[in-house]
């Protein structure tokens, strides 16, 4: 069972709403994936995606699903908890519009709950407006993984982390 779980308001009229990626609705995740990003998640993904519970989200303008966010737990050497985000995309008529600000902010209110370390991500170096929209948030380059990528161009990809816990910085 699909229920929003944030309501906010975008550009006065834009309301968009968060549910929960359901076998119902994985498929729907799937297709906002594959045109939203230049890489493409195998079946194994999408299966797991559907054990994540409040780690991933689909966005909703009305009916119609314009956004999405799945993330995983990674653990460091000394056990700390590490929030990883796979995925965050809008499809492209819908952005500017509050949507990824409304995923990211859903993410972050996970990792706050359950305290987590840090939030990370890869974004591929050419993606200067993926660059800037985490950084508007406080996401800062921790390094670049060259070859992280291995189907597109440019290969590499910039680590971006926005640490939590101040004790653990």
């Amino acid at each position: 069972t699909t229920h929003p779980r944030a309501h906010c308001t975008a550009m006065s009229t834009t309301k968009v709403e968060l549910g929960d990626v359901t076998h119902h609705n994985v498929k729907q995740l799937k297709i906002l994936n594959s045109v939203v990003f230049p890489v493409s998640y195998n079946e194994k993904f999408y299966k797991n995606v559907l054990d994540l519970g409040q780690l991933a989200k689909l966005a909703y303008i009305g009916d119609v699903v314009v956004g999405g966010v799945c993330c995983r737990v990674d653990l460091d050497e000394q056990n700390q908890k590490h929030l990883y985000i796979m995925t965050l995309g809008c499809l492209a008529p819908y952005r500017r519009l509050g949507v990824g600000r409304i995923l990211l902010d859903h993410v972050m209110e996970q990792a706050k709950q359950d305290t987590y370390a840090s939030v990370f991500l890869h974004v591929q170096t050419s993606n200067d407006t993926a660059l800037e929209f985490y950084k508007k948030f406080g996401f800062d380059v921790e390094g670049t993984k060259e070859n992280y990528y291995k189907k597109i161009t440019p290969a590499d990809a910039y680590i971006l982390r926005k640490k939590l816990n101040s004790q653990n910085a």
